[in-house]
């Protein structure tokens, strides 16, 4: 139980990079030599890791979740899961690169491209950047514009191949592939254009708020594809 509380919400009250890497070599330390069992209560699937800054998130289904997209925008929107099913998807596979370290080899995404929400609404001229925030009602995100509208940005459905579960930040999520993992926002609820890029929950704790894997804060055990 307690690691699985710290997989929880320990790192949402950390306040630095370093202890956060530091506090995730245990984990992994754990994860990797325990020969109790252990590892069985920490959340894991896949190679990937359960992180929340909440002691808990609400879920949302068909019928209940909704994403916004608003801001600098002349056709502000709100879309439902049927809504973003519908629109024409992308697929991508790409490694996962965490900044503590861990990193999950040729990963599928699969969602709509955030470029074709952001046009669908008519971004104003006097636009710079996206504001991304979630339904576990602390966790936010920014990205410029021109990096918002990169082919390899999604409102991803899917993850391996599957629906996007709660624990990985489903239903919607957002994922930037060629930056670190913290930028790709779990439970996604609202797109908000504005004009300068705004700290999102880890930038203000110490992170980058360009987060391109290599060439920021953070350990690469290997580089990405």
């Amino acid at each position: 139980m307690l690691l699985g509380t710290l997989g929880l919400g320990a790192l949402g009250v950390i306040a630095a990079p370093t202890l956060q890497r530091g506090l995730e070599s245990v984990l992994g330390d754990v994860a990797g030599k325990d020969p109790t069992g252990l590892t069985g209560l920490l959340p894991n699937g896949g190679g990937f890791r359960y992180y929340s800054v909440t002691a808990s998130v609400p879920h949302l289904g068909e019928t209940s979740y909704r994403l916004t997209v608003n801001g600098l925008v002349d056709h502000p929107k709100t879309y439902t899961l049927a809504d973003l099913r519908s629109l024409p998807q992308t697929r991508l596979v790409h490694d996962v690169q965490c900044v503590t370290g861990w990193r999950v080899p040729k990963t599928p995404f699969e969602g709509v491209r955030l470029s074709a929400l952001l046009d669908a609404a008519g971004v104003r001229s006097s636009a710079g950047a996206v504001r991304f925030t979630c339904f576990d009602g602390a966790y936010t995100e920014s990205l410029t514009l021109d990096q918002a509208r990169r082919d390899d940005v999604l409102v991803a459905l899917k993850m391996q191949d599957k629906p996007v579960t709660h624990d990985h930040g489903g239903p919607v999520r957002l994922y930037v592939a060629p930056m670190y993992f913290y930028k790709s926002a779990k439970w996604l609820s609202g797109i908000t254009v504005t004009r300068d890029v705004r700290a999102g929950y880890w930038e203000e704790r110490g992170y980058d708020v360009d987060a391109w894997v290599g060439r920021s804060n953070g350990r690469d055990d290997a580089p990405t594809s």
